[in-house]
């Protein structure tokens, strides 16, 4: 299966269990004080960050490539236009949108591709930016879960280059705290690709670990995931 497009099969569960991004870094990717803007936000998924930037006022248009992942989008998001299409072919006229994002979605594209097309669809000064939820390493649990989910070294920050249609880059970083219980933690990692591509030995070995781990850092009731949601900004040439 092909892993950027494995996530459809887990729509409900994806749009359930994985976290949102914190408020504050999505107010900085498209600049303090801005009125309120036109933004496409590429790769959707279920629309989670979709949600958020029209709870703050914006218009938002998504883009997903898969079915059920946009589906269960449009179920769950009334208010927000819902198109199919991928960063590589963004079904959107040149220069229509204020700003481009990408939550948790940027590692799936084609860059020699993407990013002259997210170029072509933006105003002139208009901004690209990329979030994304990376354990907290303050909380080591926090590493554990995601190197059993995702593998050693698949979390943290990675360099982003957006090429040479986009100015300087920006970096930030903002702490992004989600409450859940241990049923959660479990559910969360039954979104990722590696469990949604493994066989179901693989799949049972995994959800062991995460609550190996769940029982080693005494986790119980309600308790506090930590996040820190990175955030990649920069305008268009």
């Amino acid at each position: 299966m092909d892993h950027a497009r494995s996530f459809g099969t887990a729509a409900d569960r994806y749009d359930r269990y994985r976290p949102a991004y914190a408020p504050a870094a999505i107010v900085w990717a498209l600049g303090e004080g801005t009125p309120p803007l036109r933004v496409a936000d590429l790769g959707a998924g279920t629309g989670i960050l979709s949600r958020q930037l029209r709870n703050l006022g914006h218009d938002v248009v998504a883009v997903e490539p898969d079915e059920l992942m946009r589906a269960r989008l449009v179920e769950a998001s009334p208010g927000i236009t819902a198109l199919a299409g991928t960063a590589e072919g963004i079904p959107l006229r040149g220069s229509s949108v204020d700003a481009v994002v990408a939550g948790q979605s940027h590692h799936w594209f084609d860059p020699e591709r993407a990013h002259p097309e997210i170029a072509r669809v933006l105003r002139p000064g208009g901004v690209f930016a990329v979030l994304r939820n990376d354990a907290d390493p303050a909380t080591p649990w926090t590493v554990r879960f995601a190197e059993i989910i995702d593998g050693a070294g698949a979390d943290g920050e990675s360099e982003v280059d957006f090429g040479e249609s986009f100015g300087p880059m920006a970096r930030a970083e903002f702490g992004n705290e989600l409450s859940m219980k241990v049923d959660d933690l479990v559910g969360l990692a039954t979104t990722r690709s590696p469990y949604l591509v493994a066989t179901e030995a693989e799949r049972t070995d995994l959800v062991a670990a995460v609550r190996r781990l769940v029982a080693d850092a005494g986790l119980a009731g309600r308790f506090t995931m930590r996040y820190l949601t990175r955030v990649h900004r920069a305008k268009v040439r």
